[in-house]
């Protein structure tokens, strides 16, 4: 168990640590000179059975809130301390406020100083303390009186009884999370080089794992491990660790990164969360400047409300935490708010998206989401998050999600899709949505052939963009590859087409539409139009109509513009020509389009306009850009 300490300066919490574990905190030459904790102190005690008792001493000052958060993120106990003389002072309310806000439910009180007042006064404080203590989750916590400078005081043995019977209760932390360390320290150790100190938050490392130093995103190697200071082969959640390190040096390590298995964590710098604003406080106006701090970590930002008002004091709402720089964060992270100038606590609550959008974050959709990542923390149960997902979650998203590795196997009524290779192309989506999502692609797929009966179809990029442009690109050619496996869609070339559209003409049709390729192909960059076609076969305008929509269908030419076909080979050449106009340029204006072809300007423009059509380029402005995803002929 770490017992994290909490109360005002020169309440004597480095002295009560000292009492009951025989360990100085105060390691630096000024903490000792000027008698004050300046930094984070750590001590150990053994328990009965070989356990081990973790003390963080932090400080009291007013201006290093910052340093005592860093401390008490992570701790599994608080220990007030409140001296009998002072009684309840500022720094003393602060800390109590933020170890709620941490959700630190168990602790205990010690009544320092207690030789120095009478009776009566220890009496009054106690009192005090336990109406500061009445709104929060450490109500119930037991006070000791004592006298920590007194050896034979009982009543530091009372409460060194305490904490020790407390340890033996305590369930230990689950150790079934992806590994999240939260550095504290770096330094560079004689003879093993670098070391990192931190709480484990989640999780569990062995010697030998391989992990990321993060925001970073170093790969690093543990090496050995000194568990609540003693050599251990592995670093469980809820234990202070020494994580001796291959592959990084100290000076690539500050206090706030993260050690972790990345799986769980994402780097960001914007994060949607439930914030709880302090009773007292006043409402928090737009994109409010703030300190975030959690886990070890301290980073400036701004908080936008999602709500429809602002948010109003002692009330908790959803927010964004718009960041000045990226963090590495993981959901269900507690995290505290302080005001601009790094003087009051503001607030604090627990991040639900360490992914979250800059835009429509307070859209229905958005609401949705939150509202079942909230389920998620509560109950552990990623049901409801697929519930709000139209398209699924990858398997490297839900990790992110919960913290933790997925099943082997989804739970009933959800599919597994695999779309791609590793977590993120490894899909859950519920079965029904599934079924459903192929429906719609059909559908939007027999309505693209209705509008453009002469075309043969849409590419796979195309469809996308109509019918279903959220899908994620490999899950949305998963979904098509299965359609096309189950026959319900056929690919001629690069196009997709229903089976009756691909069967357009009969025997007798198909022949007489095999005759007007040469006549296309001989045209090249200006082949004759439906009028010239019907004069030199001497057939009606409409049926050449029909044999080139037949021609079409089949990938065999395609209508630039209504009446004119090129010749599939023609058009696969001026695609060419395009890309390398794209791969010397950028973006192709019409202007060079037509002087590459010896066209008229109105024919380049009209081709370009196919080409923006098909979806193998994008007008922006004056100029045309080949797709991300755009490849000529069946490159997908």
């Amino acid at each position: 168990m770490i017992i994290g300490t909490a109360g005002h300066i020169d309440h004597g919490k480095t002295t009560l640590v000292r009492r009951l574990t025989g360990v100085d905190t105060d390691r630096l030459k000024e903490e000792k000179a000027r008698g004050i904790s300046i930094e984070l102190g750590y001590a150990y005690t053994p328990l009965a059975g070989g356990g081990v008792l973790g003390f963080i001493d932090v400080p009291g000052h007013e201006r290093l809130v910052h340093t005592m958060l860093a401390g008490a993120c992570g701790i599994d106990y608080a220990l007030v301390v409140v001296a009998a003389d002072d009684g309840v002072m500022p720094q003393t309310r602060e800390h109590v406020a933020i170890l709620d806000l941490l959700g630190v439910a168990a602790g205990a009180v010690a009544l320092t100083k207690t030789d120095r007042v009478p009776a009566e006064r220890v009496a009054t404080v106690a009192e005090e303390v336990r109406r500061l203590l009445a709104p929060t989750a450490l109500a119930p916590a037991a006070c000791h009186a004592l006298n920590a400078t007194d050896p034979a005081d009982p009543g530091v043995t009372a409460l060194d009884q305490a904490l020790r019977a407390a340890a033996a209760a305590a369930a230990p932390r689950g150790t079934a999370g992806l590994f999240r360390l939260a550095v504290d320290r770096a330094f560079s150790l004689a003879g093993h080089g670098t070391v990192v100190t931190g709480t484990v938050f989640s999780g569990r490392a062995e010697v030998g794992a391989a992990l990321s130093l993060l925001p970073s995103g170093i790969p690093v190697r543990v090496r050995a491990i000194h568990a609540q200071n003693r050599a251990a082969t592995e670093g469980l959640a809820g234990e202070r660790c020494a994580l001796n390190l291959s592959g990084v040096e100290p000076a690539a390590i500050a206090r706030g990164d993260w050690l972790a298995d990345p799986r769980g964590v994402a780097v960001t710098d914007r994060i949607d969360a439930r914030l709880t604003l302090l009773a007292g406080e006043a409402p928090l106006p737009a994109y409010a400047p703030v300190h975030v701090h959690y886990g070890a970590t301290h980073v400036t930002g701004h908080v936008l409300g999602l709500g429809a008002a602002p948010l109003a004091p002692g009330r908790s709402g959803w927010v964004q935490l718009v960041l000045e720089r990226p963090v590495a964060a993981a959901v269900g992270e507690r995290f505290i708010v302080r005001n601009a100038q790094a003087s009051r606590t503001l607030g604090g609550g627990r991040f639900l998206d360490v992914e979250a959008p800059a835009r429509r974050r307070r859209s229905p959709a958005r609401r949705a989401l939150l509202e079942a990542r909230e389920r998620l923390l509560a109950t552990g149960e990623l049901t409801p998050l697929l519930e709000v997902a139209p398209w699924g979650l990858s398997a490297a998203a839900l990790m992110r999600a919960s913290g933790a590795p997925l099943a082997p196997a989804p739970p009933a009524g959800v599919a597994e899709v695999v779309a791609g290779s590793g977590d993120e192309g490894r899909y859950w989506i519920e079965s029904a949505r599934w079924v459903a999502q192929g429906e719609a692609a059909c559908g939007a797929l027999a309505d693209f052939h209705a509008a453009h009966p002469a075309e043969p179809g849409p590419d796979l990029g195309r469809l996308r963009r109509i019918a279903a442009p959220a899908a994620p690109q490999a899950l949305w050619r998963a979904l098509i590859e299965a359609a096309i496996g189950a026959g319900r869609i056929v690919r001629s070339g690069a196009w997709l087409q229903l089976p009756d559209h691909a069967a357009a003409l009969s025997a007798r049709d198909a022949e007489a539409a095999e005759r007007l390729v040469p006549l296309l192909a001989a045209g090249r960059y200006s082949p004759p139009w439906v009028r010239e076609l019907a004069t030199r076969t001497r057939e009606p305008e409409n049926r050449i109509r029909q044999l080139l929509a037949g021609l079409g269908r089949a990938g065999r030419a395609y209508a630039i513009v209504p009446d004119l076909y090129y010749e599939s080979e023609v058009v696969a050449e001026l695609a060419q020509v395009l890309a390398a106009l794209a791969a010397e340029r950028g973006a192709v204006e019409a202007a060079a389009f037509r002087d590459a072809l010896g066209l008229g300007r109105k024919r380049a423009i009209q081709i370009l306009e196919f080409f923006d059509r098909v979806g193998y380029t994008r007008r922006v402005g004056d100029t045309h850009v080949l797709r991300g995803e755009a490849g000529w002929r069946g490159a997908r």
